[in-house]
């Protein structure tokens, strides 16, 4: 059994999720926002979609012997997506541009998963 279908969880959640924001940008959001604060909420859509299939890797090859640089991977992920996505789309629905302090700290998680996912490749045996 692989010890990371939780991942498989979050990536199949969160792909859901990107794919309802975005048509909730589109439909009902694009009437109401400007256009610049439609295309940071679109941002954290693009963002929060190509992390779920992320998640969705990382749990996939969760069966393998070295799991910990997968679930750095996979929490890195998830943290960036709550971090960065959710700011963007804060900041775009309230014009809380101050929310912008927190996108970057996301930005920093992302990369950490897939340094981290990485490394998983350079030390993983079988």
């Amino acid at each position: 059994m692989n010890p990371l279908r939780h991942f498989i969880f979050l990536g199949a959640i969160n792909g859901f999720l990107a794919v309802a924001f975005g048509a909730f940008a589109a439909h009902g959001l694009k009437p109401i926002l400007s256009s610049g604060l439609l295309e940071i909420f679109q941002t954290g859509v693009e963002y929060q979609a190509l992390h779920a299939i992320a998640l969705l890797v990382v749990g996939l090859l969760g069966s393998g012997i070295q799991r910990q640089g997968l679930r750095l991977a996979g929490w890195s992920f998830a943290t960036g997506i709550l971090l960065f996505s959710g700011s963007l789309y804060l900041m775009a629905l309230t014009d809380g541009r101050w929310l912008g302090v927190v996108t970057p700290i996301g930005g920093t998680a992302f990369l950490l998963g897939w340094g981290a996912l990485a490394w998983h490749a350079t030390r993983r045996e079988g």
